[in-house]
């Protein structure tokens, strides 16, 4: 067999992870709606005789195209609109100390403070402070045409006209997307279920807590817009909370080491149908008998999820889980947590210290708007966007792509009416590229952005080389001064997440048994555990992609995030094993399995690396919680290779 590369010349795994691209379905109404909404300004304006107010709406619907992500309407209103208040204010501050020198340094760089700490408090004041901080820098860095307000006018009306397209169809489309996640789930649950006792169940369950995370903050996004009860709501809610005994068998299933009948899976995908349709027709069910405990919980799990899809009307039911993940909107109390939070002043100095390094460079070199310098740095070194150095490597090989594809359009398309043509055809390449990773979204973005800022500047092809000289500039800055100065960036801790879920995981034990145990509350922390568990192995995926050591050592705590999960899977399993008969528990042993929890939740906030904790978890022979104790066994006994 040959070789893919010769010997000697195989690039880095970290390389490889960075430059693959991710598999997604291209969404193609947000394709056709970044064409129009970043096209339609354009040419407005230049019928007006105005196409630099035109080009300043379509930066702003540009800014809308990126956080044009989510399915259900409620959630487009949160990810698009509110980002555009912040991106509003940016650009007024910064263009209220446009050409002022040191001042303008200061400003620029008190905005990136804020914007840094910002990134803490949830994903829409996250991107919020982006847009706050992008649109700062570019008032600061551009001459922008007309009085001081009309710059924040036209930005972020090309932003909510982005909102408006993805609107329209709101009215004949009320609740569909929000029908077709919770459908989705029950799909993947089904899958699930097919492939219990093969080694596919592991990726399979990453995917089912995604979708069960996604519809959550869907269906419950919803319900925060909705004034009073609806009965839609209450059905779907219902439905989405139904499907929760269905995952919380498949553990106990998969524990068995043998596949389930397959017309198990094959009912849950026929309830997928029902809840997509919205059918009230009971569901006929062809379930064999069960022939153990295990295949009793399922089978009543999957009784119980039917007879609550074809319900008319379902008691309304506690959401489970609280609000969603993606809107929580922290007032007084957000406030006064990120400014109390070290972790949220480190960022915020880290992204400050970038910003107002660029801000001198450019204020002391005599380099002509060289603002793309500090916009380079705002996208590298968003924390919640991924790992620092592969942004700034993926941010300097698309921006290198991207300058082609510029230098190209700049040479060859005189400006004027044919500039539409040309955001007609690269802006959908935006929303198409994006899920591909990082770096393709770059090579998307950047032609787009030049075309528009030839338009405000009309320096053509001069544009395309300092653009480039700043975007190395922006990536050198952002992995010295935000990256390698840091030791938290390169050293691979696990950090007090991964022991927070652990100490979590003790409470869960506690929850999982006892005559006083609330279902309720048990399943809102199966449920945040499975949640928090989710994004450190995204975030430990992303340490990946960074060369030695950090990657290598990252590596090392993968077997840790999955033994914890493999903790709270044996626990959900035998919690149905004891709903199916099983003798309970008996407190001595979930004490001590709690116990033996807490103190590795407190050995891993106080080490850098790996230590094995040998230690003696025996206990009653056939107890229900024999397989948690084996997991919690290994757990403690992982050590990092040396």
């Amino acid at each position: 067999m040959s070789r893919a590369f010769p010997v000697g010349l195989t690039p880095p795994d970290w390389l490889v992870r960075n430059l693959t691209p991710q598999r997604a379905p291209v969404n193609r109404p947000a394709v056709a709606r970044a064409a129009v909404a970043m096209a339609l300004p354009l040419a407005v304006g230049l019928a007006c005789g105005q196409p630099a107010y035109g080009a300043l709406a379509s930066m702003g619907a540009l800014s809308g195209v990126i956080g044009d992500t989510a399915d259900a309407y409620r959630m487009r209103i949160f990810n698009i609109a509110v980002p555009q208040l912040f991106g509003a204010v940016g650009v007024t501050i910064g263009a209220l100390v446009f050409g002022h020198g040191w001042i303008a340094v200061a400003a620029v760089t008190g905005v990136a403070l804020v914007s840094g700490m910002m990134s803490s408090i949830g994903a829409v004041a996250s991107v919020g402070g982006l847009l706050l901080l992008l649109n700062c820098v570019i008032g600061a860095g551009l001459p922008l045409p007309g009085s001081w307000w009309l710059a924040p006018v036209l930005l972020s009306g090309g932003g909510l006209l982005v909102l408006l397209l993805a609107l329209l169809a709101w009215p004949l489309r009320s609740g569909v997307p929000e029908r077709a996640a919770v459908a989705d789930t029950y799909r993947k649950v089904g899958d699930l279920l097919a492939v219990s006792g093969t080694d596919a169940y592991e990726d399979l369950r990453l995917t089912v807590t995604r979708s069960l995370n996604d519809s959550y903050d869907a269906v419950l996004a919803r319900r925060v817009f909705h004034h009073g009860r609806s009965p839609d709501l209450v059905r779907l809610l219902a439905q989405l909370n139904a499907v929760t005994p269905v995952v919380e068998s498949a553990p106990a299933a998969h524990q068995r080491g043998e596949r389930l009948p397959a017309a198990i899976p094959a009912a849950v995908h026929l309830l997928a149908e029902a809840v997509e349709t919205g059918s009230t027709t009971p569901v006929e069910l062809r379930l064999p008998a069960p022939a153990d405990e295990t295949g009793r919980s399922v089978d009543h799990a999957v009784r119980h999820a039917a007879g609550v899809v074809t319900d008319v009307s379902p008691d309304p039911l506690d959401d489970r889980l609280g609000r969603p993940a993606t809107l929580r909107v922290r007032t007084a109390r957000a406030a006064r947590g990120v400014l109390m939070s070290a972790a949220s002043w480190r960022y915020g100095i880290r992204l400050a210290l970038c910003i107002g390094l660029a801000q001198i460079l450019v204020s002391t070199v005599a380099v002509p708007r060289s603002y793309w310098v500090a916009l380079t740095i705002t996208f590298v070194m968003k924390p919640d966007f991924g790992s620092v150095f592969s942004r700034a490597l993926l941010r300097a090989l698309g921006t290198v792509a991207g300058l082609v594809v510029a230098a190209a359009v700049l040479t060859v398309v005189p400006r004027g009416w044919a500039d539409v043509g040309v955001i007609l055809l690269l802006a959908p390449l935006i929303p198409a590229l994006t899920p591909r990773g990082y770096g393709y979204q770059t090579a998307a973005i950047t032609p787009v952005i030049l075309l528009l800022s030839d338009i405000l500047n009309h320096q053509g092809t001069g544009l395309v080389v300092p653009r480039l000289v700043d975007s190395l500039v922006g990536c050198a800055i952002a992995l010295v001064a935000g990256y390698l100065l840091w030791p938290e960036s390169w050293h691979a801790r696990v950090g007090d997440r991964l022991a927070d879920a652990v100490a979590d995981t003790a409470e869960y034990v506690e929850l999982a048994f006892g005559g006083l145990a609330d279902p309720a509350a048990r399943a809102r922390s199966r449920r945040r555990l499975y949640r928090d568990l989710s994004s450190i192995r995204t975030e430990f995926q992303r340490a990946l992609t960074e060369p030695p050591p950090n990657g290598r050592r990252a590596a090392a705590w993968m077997p840790l995030v999955v033994a914890v999960e493999r903790i709270v899977d044996a626990t959900t399993a035998a919690r149905v094993r004891v709903r199916g008969g099983s003798v309970e528990p008996s407190a001595d042993e979930i004490t001590t399995i709690a116990r033996q929890l807490r103190e590795l939740s407190d050995g891993l906030r106080a080490s850098d690396v790996l230590v094995a904790v040998r230690t003696d978890l025996s206990g009653p022979s056939g107890s229900v919680l024999e397989p948690v104790r084996q997991e919690v066994a290994a757990a403690r006994t992982i050590a990092s290779p040396h």
